[in-house]
């Protein structure tokens, strides 16, 4: 088996595994004996499970930054400095979203990874990420502050992470929920109808009036 496929081969298979068990859950032995590969191959190629998370997410993240990047440049050309509408910034980054996973896994096993990355105790990966694709999120971030000029910036922060929450476990149990909406109400869901369904909400969720304490802080 030649190197690179060995190397595909035990991603493969350790992100299937964190994503349905966790990362803690998940030994290495579990990857290597589902993977068909020996321990050694795993030290070799990732020196260690941390490295081996860390490789996981960066098959989503590299072309995912990558091109959130080039989408944000032509979006700051487009409007040449004038304000970018928050839903546009929104529906830009779901739109890229959902273009990565179609060229890795599927798009419930990201998000279950984007989740558990928060979710557990995994201090090294949210460094990872920081260190690793910071920037297009901060440039994110910013583009949505102007955007919402109205939010104190703390609660920007909270209703950026309640928005990615909703989308995380939206986009996570896919399957079950187009179950629900095929049994229930004899609707077939394509993941960008979810999408189109989902952007009124977000965006209304970042435009809600104020708490009573944050209007006091503001």
């Amino acid at each position: 088996m030649a190197q690179t496929d060995t190397v595909t081969r035990i991603l493969d298979t350790a992100e299937v595994l964190f994503a349905e068990r966790g990362f803690a859950e998940t030994s290495l032995r579990n990857i290597t004996s589902k993977a068909k590969v020996n321990l050694a191959a795993v030290n070799y190629h990732f020196g260690s499970k941390k490295a081996l998370i860390q490789a996981v997410f960066a098959r989503y993240l590299d072309p995912f930054t990558e091109r959130f990047h080039a989408v944000l440049d032509e979006l700051e050309a487009e409007y040449q400095g004038r304000e970018i509408p928050l839903e546009t910034l929104l529906e830009s980054m779901a739109r890229t979203v959902l273009e990565v996973p179609a060229e890795r896994n599927s798009l419930k096993v990201f998000m279950r990874l984007l989740g558990l990355a928060y979710s557990q105790a995994q201090g090294h990966l949210r460094r990872y990420i920081q260190e690793h694709y910071g920037s297009v999120f901060t440039r994110f971030t910013e583009l949505v502050r102007r955007a919402t000029p109205e939010l104190p910036d703390a609660e920007r922060f909270w209703r950026l992470h309640f928005v990615l929450g909703s989308v995380i476990f939206t986009l996570s149990g896919l399957d079950a929920l187009r179950d629900i909406a095929e049994q229930d109400y004899g609707e077939q869901v394509t993941v960008r109808d979810l999408i189109r369904r989902m952007r009124p909400v977000v965006v209304s969720a970042m435009h809600a009036p104020l708490p009573a304490s944050a209007e006091s802080v503001a």
